[in-house]
């Protein structure tokens, strides 16, 4: 109930901007930006008045693991680092099997002649990192860990970050099933990820390692995908690889990320 609570009150803030910009502007591009830009501000105000309000917690934000530290901040470069190298790591494993085709002219001239592209996708990868993370694994695992145990916290946090994330035609549903399973697999990558940094300010974890891992993935995917970096040989059936070259919708991409998740979980149990 609180959960729809808050969501409704979210809305009924969010609702009348959105109407407004939307009747009186022409770029739909850009008032689809300002729309989230607004939403996300309204968001994080509503959680400071929320935990005031309603928990009496003032810094609800810090224990959601947003904490302004170098503990933190090493922790975000620290999960960057480990997302470039868990995809280009498997799209390598992938090339050496003759699966696909790095494309190194393609590499070269998109670096040369469109510098700005990689710092521009590191920005926007970084942005998405820190929104959702503030988001599913801030906000939603902390309102779900006041109710349920540590794992059914993970588990259906993980789930409706999935189920979030796959809304689309029933047809695409179908034709991108493998992406579901990938999907709940970051979520729980990214919430044991969460778990294995816990302070006595933070019980749940900091966020900086969500945040970094997923901004490194969307980031290193940003870079392959729109420099076509890469060809698929074919060799194989793309639900191997990845449908539509998305390492989430593949086999061999949900076996990195069964790996990961393992080892996310072990360092979540030792912290307990």
């Amino acid at each position: 109930m609180r959960l729809l609570l808050f969501v409704i009150g979210l809305l009924v803030l969010w609702s009348p901007i959105a109407i407004a910009l939307y009747t009186i502007a022409g770029d739909r591009n850009w008032v689809s930006i300002v729309t989230l830009i607004a939403l996300y501000i309204e968001f994080i105000a509503l959680i400071r008045y929320w935990g005031k309000q309603i928990y009496q917690q003032p810094q609800l934000l810090q224990r959601y693991g947003l904490e302004w530290s170098q503990r933190n901040a090493r922790e975000i470069i620290q999960g960057i680092s480990l997302g470039i190298c868990s995809l280009f790591a498997l799209f390598s494993i992938e090339a050496s099997l003759g699966w696909l085709v790095w494309d190194p002219l393609q590499i070269i001239q998109s670096i040369q002649t469109t510098p700005l592209f990689i710092l521009e996708g590191l920005a926007v990868a970084v942005g998405v990192g820190f929104a959702e993370e503030l988001l599913f694994r801030g906000w939603l695992l902390d309102e779900l860990r006041r109710d349920y145990s540590r794992p059914k916290t993970v588990w259906i946090g993980s789930i409706i970050f999935a189920i979030l994330h796959f809304i689309k035609p029933l047809e695409e549903i179908y034709r991108t099933i493998l992406q579901f399973p990938g999907l709940v697999l970051l979520g729980l990558i990214l919430a044991w990820g969460k778990l294995a940094t816990p302070t006595s300010t933070t019980p749940n974890g900091r966020l900086g390692f969500p945040i970094g891992f997923h901004g490194g993935l969307v980031w290193s995917y940003y870079l392959i995908n729109v420099g076509q970096w890469i060809d698929v040989s074919g060799q194989v059936p793309t639900w191997v690889t990845g449908i539509d070259h998305n390492p989430l919708a593949g086999i061999m991409g949900l076996l990195f990320l069964t790996a990961i998740a393992l080892w996310m979980r072990q360092r979540a149990l030792c912290q307990r």
